[in-house]
This record gives C-alpha cells, structure tokens and sequence, in this order.
C-alpha cells in the first residue's frame, strides 16, 4: 500500500514541505534565542568552521554577565515549581534556593535552556544550513563564569548535477479527443438509462437475469448463490469464466462449467451452474434539449457540449501538468549520483507520516487506523523520500550554477500571498519580522528559488507525447472557458498533483 502519491515536486523537499510552519501558522509560538546582550556588556560570540564528512562546527561564546543573566531567569523559573514555607510560588529569593537546591542548580537549568538558544542563535547569524540535530559539548563554564560550547552539526551538502538543460519529458496527450467527449456524454446518458428485453444472445454491456449456484466439490457456496441475480456481462464481478460461458448465451441456456479458486490455498476447483433468464441491454436516452435543461444548468444541447468539452481540455491540462511535475522530479532525482544524506530522507519520512496522521485525523482517524504498522508506511515512504531529497539538491545545483537567486521582490509578493490568506492575522511586514527571527527568511529564499530553477529548466525542456511527438507548452495553458473549473485555474506549475489520480475524463 503507497500512501506516498500526491507529493509535489517543491513542497515535498525537507526545508520547503510546510509554508504554515516555517510562518508559525497553526502551532504554538517558537522560543526565540535569547538576545545578544548589547551596551557595555560584551556581545555573544560565534564562529563556524568548517569539517569533514559534510559537517560543521560552531563554537560559541557567552560572556559571564550574560550567563549570569540566565542563570537569575532559571532561578526564577525554579521558583515557580518549588513551593517554601512563608513564599507564594515564585517569590522564593535566589539565595534561598540555592541553599536548599545548591549553587548549581540554577547554572545546570541555565544551561540546559539557553545553550540550545544560543545554537539557534548563531545559526541564524552565519545562515548555516543545518539537516540534523547537533551534537554539543560544554568547553568552558560548566560551573561558573563565561561559558563556551562546541556544536558540531551535518549540513546539507551540495551535489553537481549535468544534463539538466534540455530534458527531454515524455507526458500525455494534452489533446481531448471527439471520442472522449463522446464518452463523456455517453457516462451523462447513461444516468437516465433504461433497461430492455432483447431477443438475441447476451454480450457485454448487456444486464442478465440469471439464478447461478456456486460449489466446490458437493458443497454449496452461499456467497456464489442466488436466483433472479441481476449480472452486467464483461465486468468480471466474480470469476473471468462466468462473463467468457455467458458471452453468446441466451434465454433458457444452462451453463455448467468450472473455474480455478481465486484463493491460492485451494487446489479444489469452483464448480457453477448458471441459468439464463432474461438478456436486457442499456437504452440511452437521446440528447436532446429537454434532456439537457431537465438535468444541467445549460439550455441546450450546443452548450451543453462546449461546457463538457472545455472541462475535457482542463482536467487534460491538469493531467499533463501534474504528469510534467513527476517526469521533471524523476529526471533531476537521476541525475544526482550521490546517496542523500540519511538525515534529510528520515526527516522527509517523518514529515510525510506526519502530513498523513493530520489527513487521517481531519476524516476522525489517525494514523493507526490504517491497519499498518507505522514502520511498515515509513518503509513505503522512503523511496518516494530519497526521490524528493535528491530534488530538492538538484534544484539548488540548477540555481547555483545558473546563478539564479529570489531577490526581495519575490519574497515580499509570496509574505503577501500569504498574508492575504484568511487564516492569517498578520500582515507582510509581520511575517518578515517574525521569519527573520526565527531564521526563516532563508528557508523562504531557498524554496523560491528553487522554484525559479525549476521554471528555469522547465522553459528549456522538450515535452513529448508517448508517440514521440513534440509538445507545444503553449498546449498546457488552461483553455477558454475553464471558469466552470475554477479550482483548476488556481493550480500553479509546482503544486501537488497526482495524475493517477486525474486519469480519465
């Protein structure tokens, strides 16, 4: 089972799967670093250096006035959860709890808080792209005065990537035939159908009335029993060989034949007896504009016909772009050599179970009611997870080497998109401040320009249809009329699509 399907080419990449999150939209407000201490008292320090195995390591300075601030702010927060006689919670002096927890109770909590602080703090500062979680050790100040630690932490690597000008993409037809608007209105028609008794043997399509008995051996199989059972030849409901003997029959037949058991763990064969009595085919009403007016908006039958037609070209447009996204993510996932870092394709898995947990949760389940362990959907993910990785990598390659960068235009028309939405009380200016804070104006900046480098080689890449035939982009472009599917208008070229999912007309 493949829950994967549905991933867009853009926002299924570890630092661009959730826009809500890196805005802080729907989740509780993120600790800030603690400020750099400014005026006369000496500034945090950081560097960043830069190791093997595509790693860094950032060391961190914090000046003794600074820690000693941090260390007052544990004391006070002790306070809080430890109750003294003669004291209402946190109003317990600091002397007092050091008495009773000892000196290096408040600098053990100041450090467990603030250091990771100061991490997110010099991150941000030297805009160090980090994958995973970091390793810290305490250098200096574990029992009193300044404090200095080490942070080493794995980066997200670059990979060089080639042949990425001119792709050559196979897609489907963009193209609506007459034949499947045909289909199309037929499917309509067949809503109003009708039943009639015909005199000739039965074919598919046809409705039978049969009384059919299903055994294995001198057993009777109640589920494969029943008399006056209406039966749709060529659907191949229960077992190939009933539609195959009642191809051909007519009233009054009796079949008798043998099928093989669909359960591999039965040798015995099925055995069925099957009595025609009656052969009726499908009488679809005629199109005409009583037809149409009884049961669409439109008032005739020319109008009616130009609507489906324009809703065949859309959901072939969908088709083909969604079909377009997947082909180009394939193409730049091949051209990465390298083996993603683990780290980036178990955060992918764990966004993906965590997208599908909240999917499930919105329908009143969760991930558990699939009925699959967890570890079992993990697995089904991890392909689909190293292919996103290794796009996400491929794009910022494109962009690297083609120097193509979001400038600040771009990133103040996407904080006022964002803005714009309903369940955003913030404006743009809000926005940028509260990502400039927590380091997530350069997520912003990356996953725009990556989408920059995917239109880059999208207006460079040769469609094809699977004859061969080249494909004019200008055929992805929505049609006329396309308003009577206005959610497919709000489609852009890098949304998620799944074109499984848009198969047919």
């Amino acid at each position: 089972m493949n829950y994967a399907r549905g991933a867009s080419t853009l926002e299924a990449s570890p630092a661009g799967r959730n826009r809500r999150r890196r805005f802080g939209i729907g989740r509780p407000a993120r600790s800030h670093p603690a400020p750099v201490a400014t005026g006369t008292l000496d500034p945090v320090k950081s560097v960043v250096e830069p190791l093997d195995d595509n790693r860094v390591r950032l060391t961190v300075e914090v000046p003794e006035a600074e820690m000693e601030a941090a260390v007052d702010d544990a004391f006070k927060r002790l306070a809080r959860e430890i109750r003294m006689p003669g004291f209402r919670p946190g109003r317990a002096p600091r002397k007092l709890l050091e008495a009773q927890l000892g000196s290096g109770a408040g600098r053990s909590e100041a450090l467990r808080t603030s250091v990771p602080e100061y991490y997110a703090q010099a991150v941000i500062e030297h805009d160090v792209d980090v994958i995973d979680s970091p390793e810290i050790e305490i250098i200096d100040g574990q029992e009193s005065g300044p404090v200095s630690f080490g942070a080493v932490v794995e980066v997200r690597p670059s990979v060089s990537v080639a042949g990425y000008e001119g792709l050559r993409l196979e897609i489907p037809s963009p193209v609506s035939d007459d034949a499947e608007t045909e289909a199309e209105i037929d499917r309509f028609r067949q809503t109003f159908a009708e039943l009639a008794p015909v005199d000739r043997p039965a074919a598919d399509g046809d409705h039978v009335t049969i009384d059919i008995t299903g055994a294995i051996g001198a057993e009777t199989i109640a589920g494969l029993t029943a008399s006056d059972y209406d039966y749709v030849v060529g659907t191949g409901a229960v077992v190939a060989e009933i539609d195959e003997n009642l191809r051909g029959a007519a009233v009054g037949d009796i079949l008798e034949f043998e099928a093989e058991h669909p359960d591999p763990g039965e040798d015995r064969p099925l055995r069925f007896r099957v009595l025609v009595k009656e052969v009726s085919e499908t009488v679809l009403p005629d199109l005409d504009d009583e037809l149409v007016a009884a049961h669409t908006e439109h008032g005739t039958v020319a109008e009616f016909r130009v609507r489906v037609e324009t809703r065949q070209s859309v959901l072939k447009v969908m088709h083909c772009r969604a079909a377009r996204e997947h082909a180009v993510a394939r193409a730049l996932a091949d051209l990465v050599a390298e083996e993603p870092p683990r780290a980036m394709v178990d955060s992918e898995i764990t966004a993906r179970l965590a997208d599908l947990d909240a999917r499930l949760r919105r329908q009143g389940g969760d991930i558990t009611s699939v009925g699959q362990p967890v570890e079992e959907i993990a697995e089904e993910f991890r392909e689909p997870a190293v292919q996103a990785v290794k796009v996400d990598l491929a794009l910022r390659a494109v962009a690297e080497a083609e120097r193509l960068e979001a400038g600040d235009e771009a990133i103040d028309a996407e904080l006022e998109r964002v803005a714009a939405g309903a369940d955003v009380h913030a404006d743009a200016g809000e926005l940028r401040d509260r990502l400039t804070a927590n380091g997530g104006l350069a997520s912003l900046r990356a996953d725009l320009t990556k989408q920059t480098a995917m239109t880059w080689v999208l207006d460079r890449a040769v469609l094809v249809d699977p004859d061969g035939e080249v494909v004019d982009p200008e055929a992805l472009e929505f049609p006329e009329g396309a308003t009577v599917y206005p959610e497919a208008a709000e489609l852009s070229d890098l949304e998620a699509a799944d074109p499984e999912a848009l198969e047919g007309p």
